[in-house]
C-alpha cells in the first residue's frame, strides 16, 4: 500500500514542498487507509507539507465522529466536521430528479470544496482508488457518450484548488484489507440506497470480469492510460515527463 500511494504522489507529482492538503475522511475504508498512508508518508520524507482532515456528516447520525477524531489526533492531524441533512433531503420529493447518489456526491464535493478553502488548503486528497476510476469510464461511457474519467491530477477553479487522488493505483480488495489489517475505526455504510444504482451495476459487472481472467483489470487500466486522452489519466511517469517539457518550453 505504501510503495503504490508513493509511486501514485511521486509520479503524478501531487504534493509539493510546503502544500497545505486538506483530505476527505468519510469513515469508510478508503479515506482511513488514505489519512494514514499521507500522515505516514509526510513523517517519513523530507517534503514539508500539512494535512487537516474534512469529514462531511451526511444527515444520519451513525458515523461516531469521536472516533475519526481520536484517529486523527494519533496522526497529529486536525478533524474539521460539517453537519449536514444532504441525507436524508436527497430521499424526500426535493430530489426528484436525481438519484440519492446523485445528490449526495454533488454536495459533498461542494462542502469540500468550501472547507478545503475556509481551512486554506490548496489541495484536496480524495480517496478515490483504481476502482472508482475504471467505474467511472464505463459510466461516462455508457450514459454520458464520453471517454472520460476522474484523473489523478485534477485542477478546478483556474487551479485555485487542485484534486489529487493517491490511491489511483490501489483497488478496493487492497484497501480493505489494509484497513482490517491496521484495526482502523472503519465506519458502517449509513445510507440505504448505498448498494443501490448504476455505479453498483457497473461494479458487478467489471468484478465479474476480473474474477473470470485476471489480465482483465491491468488490460483496461493500460487502455486508460496509454490513450493520450486529456481526459483520461495517463501513465505516472508520463505525466511528470510532461510537465518537466512544459517548464523547459516556459
Amino acid at each position: 500500500m505504501k510503495s503504490l500511494c508513493g509511486k501514485a504522489v511521486h509520479g503524478w507529482g501531487m504534493i509539493s514542498d510546503g502544500d497545505r492538503i486538506a483530505v476527505g475522511l468519510s469513515g469508510g475504508k478508503d479515506s482511513l487507509s488514505l489519512l494514514w498512508l499521507l500522515a505516514e508518508r509526510r513523517r517519513r520524507i523530507p517534503i514539508d507539507f500539512g494535512i487537516t482532515a474534512l469529514h462531511v456528516e451526511m444527515g444520519f447520525g451513525t458515523v461516531d465522529t469521536q472516533a475519526l477524531r481520536a484517529f486523527c489526533e494519533q496522526l497529529g492531524v486536525k478533524l474539521l466536521v460539517r453537519p449536514t441533512d444532504y441525507g436524508p433531503r436527497a430521499h424526500t420529493e426535493e430530489n426528484r430528479e436525481n438519484s440519492p447518489c446523485f445528490f449526495c456526491a454533488l454536495n459533498r464535493r461542494r462542502e469540500l470544496f468550501l472547507m478545503s478553502d475556509q481551512a486554506g488548503c490548496g489541495k484536496l486528497a480524495l480517496a478515490h482508488h483504481q476502482d472508482d476510476i475504471l467505474e467511472t469510464f464505463m459510466l461516462n461511457l455508457l450514459h454520458a457518450g464520453s471517454l472520460s474519467t476522474m484523473l489523478p491530477v485534477q485542477p478546478f477553479f483556474q487551479g485555485r484548488l487542485v484534486v489529487i487522488r493517491p490511491l489511483s493505483l490501489i483497488n478496493a480488495a487492497q484497501t480493505a484489507a489494509f484497513c482490517r489489517q491496521m484495526g482502523f475505526p472503519l465506519q458502517p455504510p449509513c445510507c440505504p440506497s448505498a448498494s443501490q444504482g448504476e455505479r453498483s451495476r457497473v461494479r458487478e459487472t467489471l468484478e465479474a470480469y476480473y474474477r473470470g481472467n485476471d489480465k482483465v483489470r491491468p488490460s483496461v487500466w493500460h487502455a486508460l492510460t496509454g490513450s493520450g486522452l486529456p481526459t483520461l489519466p495517463c501513465a505516472p511517469s508520463t505525466q511528470r515527463h510532461r510537465r518537466r517539457k512544459s517548464k523547459k518550453r516556459g
